[in-house]
C-alpha cells in the first residue's frame, strides 16, 4: 500500500508525542527517556544526580537523552529535590526520590556529593551496588556520601573520610576506586587534557575517541585502590583554554579507569570512574562519547559500540556555570523532557 507523505508525517508527529508523553516521570518527581531503536533497547540506565557544585541536574539529562534518542537505552534520571515544591534543588542532601527504580536497572551512572539519605533510601543504592551490576560515576562521586547528622546509621560507613581501615574512604574508595583528595590542578585555573592511557588504545571505552579537553580540574590520587585499569590520562594544562601548555611540574594522573568490585554478598560488579565532569567538559564531543561507550561496556554490550558512537546533543545544552548554588532555580524533572515541535 502507498502512503502518502501526509499520512507519514502524521505517524511521525505520533511517535514524537508519544516518545514526550513518556519522559515526564510518575508524579513528574524523575523524568524517563524510552529508547525507541538502538543497541541498548532494552537496557534501562538509571541516573542518580546530587552535586552542588558540578551542574549535574542538567549534564545527566542531557547525556540521557543521548543514550535514549542515539542508542535506544531507556534512562531514568533522578535528583535531589525540595521536599516542599518538588523542584529540583541539589543543595538538598537527604531528598532523591525514585531510587527504587535501581531494583530493575541494568547500570547505575552517579554523580552525587556529600549526600546523607535516609536510611531506606540508602540501601535501595547499597543493595544495588552488592547486586553485581555495573557503576559508572563521575566527579564528585568519589565522595558521594557525608554522615554528619546520623552517624549511627549502618550506612555511615560509607562516609567519604570514613577513617576505618575495614571501609577506609568509604563508598568512593572502596567501591570506585579513590574518594576525595584535593584539587591537583588549580581550580577554575588549570584544565585538563585527557589522552588514551599506555596500552588502552584497543580498549572498547576509547572506540573512537580523541584527545578530550576540558575545564574540569585534574583530581588528586594517592593510589587507586583494588583491581583498577587506568583508562585515561590526565594532563594538567596551565590554563583554561585548550590550546595551553602542560604544566611540567605536574606529572600525569588517571582521571578515568575501571575497576572490578566485589560487593558484601560476594558479587562482583564492572565500575567506570571518571574525575572529570564538569558541566564544561560535556562539550567536548569526545568526552560525551567515552561515557556513551562507558555505559555500553558496563552493561555487556562492548561488541556494539560503534566505531564512532553518535553524540549529537538533543536541543539544547546551556548549563549554568559551575559554583554552589548557582543552579538554575524553579525547574522541575518535567522540565527537562524532549520538547514537543
Amino acid at each position: 500500500m502507498v502512503r502518502s507523505g501526509a499520512y507519514l508525517c502524521i505517524l511521525a508527529f505520533i511517535a514524537l508525542m508519544t516518545f514526550t508523553a513518556q519522559t515526564t516521570g510518575a508524579a513528574a518527581k524523575w523524568v524517563e527517556f524510552e529508547g525507541e531503536s538502538g543497541a541498548g533497547q532494552g537496557k534501562h540506565i538509571v541516573f542518580v544526580t546530587g552535586d552542588e557544585e558540578y551542574r549535574s541536574e542538567e549534564s545527566m539529562p542531557m547525556l540521557a537523552k543521548i543514550l535514549a534518542v542515539h542508542h535506544g537505552f531507556k534512562c531514568t534520571v533522578l535528583f535531589a529535590l525540595d521536599k516542599e515544591t518538588g523542584e529540583i534543588n541539589p543543595l538538598v542532601p537527604d531528598n532523591i526520590p525514585g531510587l527504587e527504580k535501581l531494583e530493575d536497572a541494568d547500570l547505575m551512572v552517579m554523580f552525587l556529593r556529600f549526600r546523607e539519605l535516609p536510611d531506606d533510601c540508602m540501601k535501595l543504592i547499597i543493595d544495588y551496588t552488592n547486586s553485581g551490576k555495573p557503576i559508572v560515576a563521575f566527579r564528585t562521586s568519589t565522595h558521594p556520601f557525608f554522615y554528619k547528622k546520623n552517624k549511627n546509621s549502618p550506612y555511615a560507613k560509607y562516609t567519604w573520610n570514613n577513617k576505618d581501615a575495614a571501609f577506609k574512604g568509604g563508598y568512593g574508595r572502596q567501591v570506585l576506586g579513590e574518594t576525595w583528595i584535593n584539587h591537583y590542578g588549580i581550580h577554575k585555573k588549570e584544565s585538563t587534557r585527557g589522552l588514551i592511557a599506555q596500552g588502552m588504545d584497543d580498549h572498547p571505552i576509547v572506540r573512537g575517541v580523541g584527545e578530550i579537553w576540558g575545564p574540569s580540574d585534574v583530581y588528586g590520587l594517592t593510589t587507586l585502590a583494588g583491581k583498577c585499569t587506568p583508562i585515561i590520562t590526565g594532563y594538567v594544562l596551565k590554563g583554561m583554554d585548550p590550546r595551553d601548555a602542560v604544566n611540567p611540574e605536574k606529572k600525569p594522573l588517571p582521571v578515568a579507569w575501571t575497576k572490578t568490585y566485589t560487593g558484601a554478598l560476594g558479587n562482583e560488579s564492572k565500575i567506570f570512574t571518571t574525575t572529570m565532569g564538569h558541566a564544561g567538559d560535556f562539550q567536548d564531543p569526545d568526552f560525551r562519547r567515552l561515557m556513551v561507550n562507558a555505559c555500553y561496556w558496563g552493561v555487556g554490550l562492548c561488541d556494539k559500540i560503534p566505531a564512532k558512537s553518535k553524540v549529537d546533543i538533543i536541543g539544547t545544552y546551556e548549563p549554568n556555570k559551575i559554583g554552589f548554588g548557582g543552579f538554575k532555580k524553579g525547574l522541575k524533572p518535567a522540565d527537562h523532557a524532549i520538547p514537543t515541535k
